[in-house]
């Protein structure tokens, strides 16, 4: 059995977005545009560390999903594809994370 990945949650993301399906999350997502979408990754996000926090292991597991899930969705209505995203890290695992840090432009 071959193992699941983000690439292929993006493209079932990809795929539901543009489906037209009224029982589809993802599409009503895409529908409510890019505000709606960066809530619902807000809200995993705290939801996230709040099973981090309490010592949840089966929350976080799901907690995390949905974060995954909401942050492809955020990447696919900005158009910015998870190639982009693995690049940037790739690019960022021959040094420090202190270093890396301190290169990026002040603003």
């Amino acid at each position: 059995m071959a193992e699941f990945s983000l690439s292929d949650l993006e493209k079932i993301v990809h795929e539901r977005a543009h489906s037209g399906d009224p029982d589809s999350w993802t599409a009503k997502l895409f529908a409510r545009g890019i505000d709606k979408a960066a809530q619902k990754l807000g809200e995993e996000a705290v939801e996230t560390v709040i099973a981090a926090v309490k010592g949840d292991k089966q929350g976080l597991v799901s907690e995390s999903a949905d974060l995954i899930y909401h942050w492809l969705v955020v990447l696919g209505l900005s158009g910015v594809p998870l190639s982009d995203v693995l690049k940037e890290l790739e690019g960022r695992t021959g040094r420090s994370g202190i270093a890396e840090k301190a290169s990026r432009p002040k603003g």
